[in-house]
C-alpha cells in the first residue's frame, strides 16, 4: 500500500503522518522539518517476525500484527471480535485559528466499528491527540481499553516521572527507560499525589534548558495508565489514557466513546520548553476570570480547624486587611454539625449553632474591609453521620452486600445518581445565590474504592464526567465564581480539571522547604498562576520545621500567593515583614502570572542544596528570580549561578529584592550578612548583559540554610 503523507508543522514543531493505512501513523514528532519526502520507513523487518512490520499508530491493533499492548482492547459477547482491523475511510487536513488539525475516519466492517482520530498541533508547538470509538452494530461492545499511542525517537534514552504522597507531591523520578514495558496506574478516582499523569522522555544529555524532551500527559481527573515500551525492534512509543474498571466501559449499539485528550509537547531546549508548552496549553483551557490579577487569600484553616466562631473570624479577617490579604476563604467547619471530621459532611446549610444569624453578617463584614469572600466545599463526599446519608443511604457509592472500605470518615456520593446529583447541586446554587461568594474552594479527600452505581457496576468513569457537569453548571448559573480544584492538596491537578477552574490547591503542606521541591515539580505542569501556594504559620502544620518569613514569602512568591496562619497571633515585627512581602509579590504578581516560568540547574541539586527559578517575561525584558539555600554545604562560596533564556543583546539593571522590612534584618538572609560576603550580589544596583548573565552569571552570596534572595532583572 502507497503512503500517503501530511505534514503539520509548527514553528518548533512537526507532526509526520501517514494516513493510508487505517488509524494514523504518527511517522515523525519532533524537531520542525522543512521538507517531508513522499515515502518515509517507519519500520524494518527482521528475521523471525512478520511479513510485514506493523506500526505503531495512534491506536495500535493486534490485528495489525503489533506485538506491543493494544490501543484498543474490545469484545462483544462470548469474546468476539476481539482483535479488529481497520482501513481507511478518508481523512481531511484543516487551518483554524492558531493551530493545523488532521481528522482520519477508519472502519473495520466486520466487526461493524470505527475509530476517529484528531490532531491538532498548535502554532507553538502543544500537540493534542485524541479518538473516538463507534459502534455501527446491533450489539454492545465492551471496551477493556482505549488509549493513545505517541512514538518516541530512538534518542530517548531517560524517562522521568512524578511520584509523590499526601503533602509531597509532585517529586520528580528520572531514570533510564528500560528495556521492555514500564507502566504506571491510578485506580483511586482521582488524578492522583501518587501517579500522576505526565511522563517525560529525554535524551541522556538533556536538562533544563537543552536537549531534546518530550512531555506526554492524559488530561483526565479519574483513574488513567501511563505506559511506555522499548521494544525488540528498537522502537519506543508512549500510551495515554483512561483506565477502566472491570465491565465499566460498554458502547452500546449506535453510540460512542471518546478517549481522554492526550497533550503532547516537543522541545529541542530541555524540559523548560516543554514546561512552556504545558503553560500554554493550560492557559489556554483556563476559564476566562483568570485574566485579572490572582486576589492573594487568606484560607481560615490552619487558623481556627474546625473552631469556628464569629467573633474570632471577624479579628482574622481585620488583620488580614490590614497586611493586604484581597480575599478571605472560610474552611471546613461551617455547617450542619460539623464540629469535627466524623460527622456533617454533606449537610450544605449554614451551621446556626455557630451562625445564629446565618454567613450574611461575616460576608458583610468580610466585603467592607475591602476584601472577597470564598468558602469550603466538599460536594462529592458525605459522613455516614450526616442528614443526608440518614436520608438516603443509597446515595453512597459503595458495592451492595459488602461492609464499605472506610476512608477519613467518609463515603463518596454517587453523582450519577441523578436525585444525588440533583440534590447536591441545588444545595451548592442556594449557597452560591444566597451569598456574596466569589470563590469556591473544591475539596475531595477519599479514593473511590469498590465504587458502584445501583446496578452493581463500577462507577468512576461516569463519576469524573458527573464532577465535570456539575462544575459547568454552577459556573453556567454563577459565571462570576471562581473555583479551586483540591484533593487532599495536590490530588486533582490536570489539564482538564482547569478547563473549570482557576486555580489548584498544590499541596496540604505549606512548609515552604518541602514546597521548593513540590512546586518546582508543579511548575513542569502549570503555569504559576493557578499554583496556590501559602505562607503558613512560623512552625509549619505537616513538618514541624520552624522557618524565617523571608524563606516562607519567597516559596510564596511564585504562585497564587495566600496565607494559611492565625495572624491574630502574630507580633508586630511578624506582620510588618508579612505586610512587606505580600506587597513584594503584589509589585511583581502581573509578572509572576503572565512571564515564563523557569528552572536553573543549580548547585549540587541532587544533594538538596540549592535550587533555583523564576520568571522571565515574554519578551524578556524582565525576569523575577530566586535563589534558595535548602542545606549546609562543604563550599561556603557556591559557583556562579548562571542565568539563560534572557535577551543576550540587551543589558539588564540587577537588584536585589528585601524579603522582609530592610530596617530589621533576619537572620540568614542576604541583608544582614556583611558587605565581603555579598559577592556580585551587592546592595547597589548593578548592569550586566544577558550574555553575561547566561554564560559567567552572578555568584551567590553565603546564606544560611533555609534562607533566599530574591533578584530583579529590568532591561535597560
Amino acid at each position: 500500500m502507497h503512503q500517503r503523507i501530511e505534514h503539520l508543522r509548527a514553528e518548533t514543531t512537526s507532526v509526520v503522518v501517514d494516513v493510508s493505512g487505517g488509524v494514523p501513523v504518527i511517522l515523525h514528532w519532533g524537531a520542525a522539518l522543512d521538507h517531508v519526502p513522499s515515502s518515509w520507513q517507519e519500520g524494518i523487518r527482521t528475521y523471525g517476525t512478520m511479513d510485514v512490520v506493523a506500526p505503531i499508530s495512534m491506536v495500535p491493533m493486534n490485528g495489525d500484527g503489533f506485538p506491543g499492548r493494544p490501543g484498543l482492547q474490545v469484545h462483544r459477547r462470548g469474546g468476539r471480535h476481539w482483535s479488529p482491523r481497520f482501513r481507511a475511510a478518508g481523512h481531511a487536513v484543516t487551518r483554524g485559528e492558531n493551530c493545523s488539525m488532521l481528522e482520519s475516519r477508519a472502519i473495520d466492517e466486520v466487526s461493524e466499528s470505527e475509530i476517529v482520530c484528531r490532531l491538532r498541533l498548535e502554532d507553538d508547538g502543544v500537540l493534542t491527540a485524541s479518538a473516538e470509538f463507534r459502534n455501527n452494530s446491533d450489539s454492545p461492545v465492551m471496551l477493556n481499553a482505549f488509549t493513545i499511542t505517541l512514538p518516541i525517537a530512538g534518542q530517548a534514552t531517560e524517562l522521568a516521572v512524578f511520584a509523590g504522597r499526601w503533602s509531597r507531591e509532585l517529586q520528580l523520578q528520572r531514570f533510564s527507560w528500560p528495556y521492555g514495558a514500564w507502566t504506571s496506574e491510578n485506580r483511586v478516582g482521582r488524578t492522583s499525589h501518587e501517579h500522576p499523569p505526565y511522563l517525560f522522555a529525554l535524551e541522556t544529555a538533556a536538562n533544563e534548558w537543552s536537549g531534546q524532551a518530550w512531555g506526554i500527559h492524559a488530561a483526565w481527573s479519574g483513574n488513567h495508565s501511563m505506559f511506555s515500551e522499548w521494544m525488540p525492534d528498537g522502537r519506543r512509543y508512549v500510551q495515554a489514557g483512561e483506565l477502566f474498571h472491570p465491565g465499566e466501559m460498554c458502547v452500546y449499539s449506535g453510540e460512542s466513546l471518546s478517549a481522554v485528550d492526550v497533550v503532547g509537547v516537543y522541545s529541542g531546549l530541555g524540559l523548560n520548553g516543554v514546561s512552556r508548552g504545558f503553560h500554554r496549553e493550560a492557559r489556554r483551557r483556563l476559564p476566562h476570570n483568570v485574566s485579572r490579577p490572582r486576589p492573594v487569600h487568606l484560607n481560615t484553616w490552619e487558623a481556627v480547624y474546625f473552631a469556628h466562631d464569629e467573633a474570632r473570624l471577624r479579628s482574622l479577617a481585620d488583620v488580614a486587611a490590614s497586611v493586604g490579604v484581597e480575599r478571605f476563604v472560610l474552611d471546613d467547619g461551617w455547617f450542619g454539625g460539623r464540629r469535627n471530621d466524623r460527622t456533617g459532611l454533606g449537610d450544605w446549610t449554614v451551621s446556626r449553632e455557630v451562625y445564629p444569624d446565618g454567613l450574611a453578617p461575616l460576608v458583610s463584614h468580610v466585603r467592607e474591609l475591602g476584601m472577597e469572600f470564598g468558602i469550603w466545599v466538599e460536594p462529592e463526599m458525605a459522613n455516614p453521620d450526616s442528614d443526608m446519608l440518614r436520608a438516603h443511604p443509597e446515595w453512597a457509592l459503595i458495592t451492595d452486600g459488602y461492609e464499605p472500605v472506610m476512608g477519613r470518615r467518609q463515603h463518596v456520593i454517587d453523582l450519577t445518581n441523578i436525585d444525588a446529583f440533583e440534590h447536591v447541586l441545588g444545595a451548592l446554587d442556594a449557597l452560591l445565590a444566597d451569598h456574596d461568594i466569589s470563590y469556591v474552594k473544591w475539596d475531595m479527600n477519599r479514593w473511590h474504592v469498590q465504587g458502584s452505581r445501583l446496578d452493581g457496576t463500577a462507577a468512576t468513569h461516569a463519576q469524573t464526567l458527573a464532577v465535570y457537569v456539575m462544575l459547568d453548571e454552577l459556573r453556567r448559573r454563577h459565571p462570576l465564581v471562581e473555583f479551586e480544584s483540591c484533593a487532599s492538596g495536590g490530588g486533582r491537578i490536570d489539564h482538564e480539571i482547569l478547563r473549570r477552574t482557576e486555580r489548584v490547591w498544590t499541596s496540604d503542606c505549606n512548609d515552604a522547604l518541602e514546597r521548593q521541591y513540590i512546586q518546582r515539580g508543579a511548575s513542569m505542569i502549570i503555569p504559576a498562576e493557578v499554583m496556590g501556594s501559602h505562607i503558613g504559620p512560623a512552625r509549619a502544620h505537616t513538618t514541624g520545621r520552624r522557618l524565617s518569613m523571608a524563606m516562607r514569602g519567597v516559596t510564596a512568591m511564585f504562585g497564587h500567593m495566600g496565607v494559611e496562619a492565625d495572624v491574630t497571633a502574630m507580633g508586630d515585627d511578624e506582620l510588618s515583614d508579612l505586610r512587606h512581602v505580600i506587597g513584594v509579590h503584589k509589585r511583581f504578581r502581573s509578572l509572576i502570572h503572565t512571564g515564563e516560568s523557569v528552572r536553573f540547574e543549580t548547585f549540587d541539586l541532587t544533594a538538596g542544596a540549592a535550587l533555583s527559578h523564576g520568571v522571565i517575561s515574554t519578551d524578556r525584558s524582565e525576569a523575577i528570580l530566586a535563589y534558595v539555600q535548602l542545606a549546609s554545604v562543604q563550599a561556603p562560596v557556591a559557583p556562579a549561578w548562571r542565568i539563560p533564556g534572557l535577551d543576550p543583546e540587551r543589558d539588564y539593571v540587577v537588584r536585589m529584592v528585601p524579603l522582609t522590612r530592610e530596617a530589621v534584618p533576619v537572620p540568614g538572609t542576604a541583608v544582614d550578612q556583611p558587605a565581603w560576603l555579598r559577592a556580585s550580589l551587592a546592595d547597589e544596583p548593578q548592569s550586566m548583559s544577558g550574555a553575561f548573565l547566561r554564560d559567567v552569571g552572578l555568584v551567590p552570596p553565603v546564606m544560611w540554610p533555609e534562607s533566599a534572595v530574591l533578584v530583579h532583572l529590568s532591561g535597560s
